[in-house]
Parts: C-alpha cells; sequence; structure tokens
C-alpha cells in the first residue's frame, strides 16, 4: 500500500514538473515574439527617419520662419538706434539757415564772425579761465526770439570747420524745437538717458549726414525734468562732453532763461553763453534779468536776430550780430 501512495505521490511530482516545464516554453516563445516585435518597430522608426532626413525641405520652412520671428524684433531696433539722422540740406537752405552746400551766402557769413569768437573763448587763451569753455548754452530772456534757430545754425556753421566736431544738444526739454527746425523725426534722447531707459549715452546720440554733427534730441518730457538735468547723471555727462574729444564743442539749445529753472541749471554747466535777443522786440530788462540768472563765472555774448543792416547800397537785410559782455 505504501509503495502504491509514493508511486503516486511521484506520478504526481513529475507531472507537476512537466507542467511548469511546459509554462517555461511558453514564456519564452512569447518573449521572444515580444523581441521579435521590438527589433521590427525599430526597424521602422529608422526606416521613417531616414525618409524624413531624406526630404529635410519639408521641415526647413517651419525652421526658417521660427528664426525670422525672433530675430528681425531685434535688427529693426539696432537699425533705428544706429541709423544716422538724413538732414534735408537744400530745405535749410531754403528756410533761411546756414549753407552747408559750400554756397557763399551772407548768414553764411555773420556766423562765421559769431563762431569766431566763441571759438577763441574756447580753445584760445581765455579758455584756461573757464570751466568747460567747449560747452555753449543758447537761450534768450523771452520765448520765440530765435535761440533754436541761432543754436542750429552756430551748429551748423562749426560743422564746416575743418579741425573741429559740433555736437548739438536739444535740452529744450519742455519745448523742444531742434527736430522740428532741422526737418527730422522724433527719437529717444537726453531725458531717456537721464531716466536709465537706455544703457549708454551713445544710443541717444545720432550721426548725421553732415560728417562732423552730431544730435541729440530732448527725448521724452517728464515732470521731473529739473531734478533729471540737476542730477549727478546729467553732471558727469556734462564733464564727459567737456573732456573726452579736445577738438568737439557741445551747442545747448535751452529754454528761455526767465521764469524756467532748467536753463539756470544748465548755466552752471556751461562754459559759454549766448543769449538771443530780437531786435524791436527784447526788452532791456529782460536782458539784464536774464545775465542775472547766468553764471558770472562764464563767458556771456549777445547775438542780435533779425537786426536790420544796410549794405553798400543800401538795401536793407536781416543780420545777425555777436557782442560779449
Amino acid at each position: 500500500m505504501n509503495n502504491t501512495i509514493e508511486k503516486a505521490l511521484q506520478r504526481q511530482r513529475e507531472a507537476e514538473a512537466k507542467k511548469q516545464q511546459d509554462a517555461s516554453v511558453d514564456n519564452t516563445a512569447v518573449d521572444e515574439t515580444s523581441t521579435e516585435a521590438l527589433v521590427e518597430a525599430s526597424a521602422e522608426m529608422k526606416n521613417e527617419t531616414t525618409l524624413e532626413a531624406a526630404h529635410p525641405a519639408e521641415i526647413q520652412p517651419v525652421l526658417s520662419e521660427s528664426s525670422e520671428s525672433k530675430t528681425e524684433p531685434v535688427q529693426t531696433t539696432n537699425l533705428i538706434k544706429n541709423e544716422p539722422y538724413n538732414i534735408d540740406l537744400v530745405r535749410l537752405e531754403a528756410n533761411g539757415h546756414v549753407s552747408t552746400l559750400s554756397k557763399r551766402l551772407q548768414i553764411n557769413e555773420e556766423y562765421r564772425e559769431i563762431k569766431r569768437k566763441l571759438l577763441t573763448n574756447a580753445f584760445g587763451k581765455i579758455s584756461k579761465t573757464l570751466k568747460n569753455s567747449n560747452i555753449l548754452m543758447v537761450t534768450s530772456g523771452r520765448p520765440s526770439e530765435g535761440k533754436t534757430f541761432t543754436a542750429v545754425n552756430l551748429a551748423l556753421s562749426i560743422a564746416i570747420e575743418q579741425d573741429k566736431t559740433v555736437l548739438l544738444v536739444d535740452a529744450d526739454v519742455l519745448r523742444p524745437n531742434v527736430c522740428n527746425t532741422l526737418g527730422i523725426e522724433k527719437r529717444k534722447g537726453l531725458m531717456d538717458y537721464l531716466l536709465d531707459e537706455v544703457d549708454d549715452l551713445s544710443e541717444v546720440m545720432y550721426h548725421t549726414n553732415i560728417d562732423k554733427l552730431k544730435i541729440i534730441p530732448s527725448g521724452k518730457s517728464h515732470h521731473l525734468s529739473t531734478e533729471l538735468l540737476a542730477s549727478q547723471k546729467m553732471l558727469e555727462t556734462v564733464d564727459e562732453f567737456a573732456n573726452r574729444y579736445p577738438d568737439r564743442i557741445v551747442v545747448f539749445d535751452t529754454p528761455p532763461i526767465i521764469g524756467i529753472n532748467e536753463s539756470a541749471i544748465l548755466a552752471n554747466f556751461a562754459g559759454q553763453a549766448v543769449v538771443v535777443t530780437e531786435e524791436g522786440k527784447s526788452k532791456l530788462s529782460d536782458i539784464r534779468y536774464a545775465v542775472e540768472r547766468l553764471n558770472p563765472e562764464m563767458a556771456i555774448g549777445f547775438v542780435v536776430n533779425k537786426s536790420i543792416n544796410n549794405d553798400s547800397q543800401g538795401t536793407g537785410y536781416y543780420g545777425y550780430h555777436y557782442a560779449s559782455n
């Protein structure tokens, strides 16, 4: 009986062992099938990649559009920032300004006489007695006496010099008019720099089609213009103007000096002042008061605007005369 039980148990163990062996064979088959499927899938992916690589034109337009959309605005910004001003010189001459077109006009001769005295003050013996002798502020007692017209003409005349350069700065931040006078578009300028809205002064200093003339527009208006012009940053800027280039004259077109704080502040930076008066309109009391508001240590001169002169034939014409105090 015991032998019968042992044989039965033996057969049961053999049956279970065979069952486990069969199960192991089935799993191996499944694994082999899965491996073959993976190999086939990998081959298909490789074929698809090869086909895509064989036709790069299908992908290129997408990459190109993405690249252009990212670079175009940057290029446009740099172009606007660095693009020189193109001044219409024929228009300026027709409007009565100093000509840079090799023409000998009466106004050219008058401003030659005016600038010669200013250049002597800036670079001659007297320059040693003046602080920032090459910094000129052009102002007037009251509005509409011709200060911007005078500042622009001075800059144009100095730009004709063979060994001098000129920087024209529109510092009349309340009523800027330099760009309008020159017929050029307004851009970022002095106030944007003082407000730290541009990284470097060179970003608001624009070349022009007149080789020796650069321009800094006034920039945006701001309710703290007085404080910005009186700031340490403005002082450092003027010091750079005065000392970086030994051959440069800087012409500031400033607001009228009576009743405007900005002009009185700028008077502390400049070594010379040109006070523009209009014949038959400017009051002597206004001229005296304007001089009192200027720095007494600066060289002060006067330009009489729209004065009527007689030439050798007795013909009257408008002229411009300079006198110093």
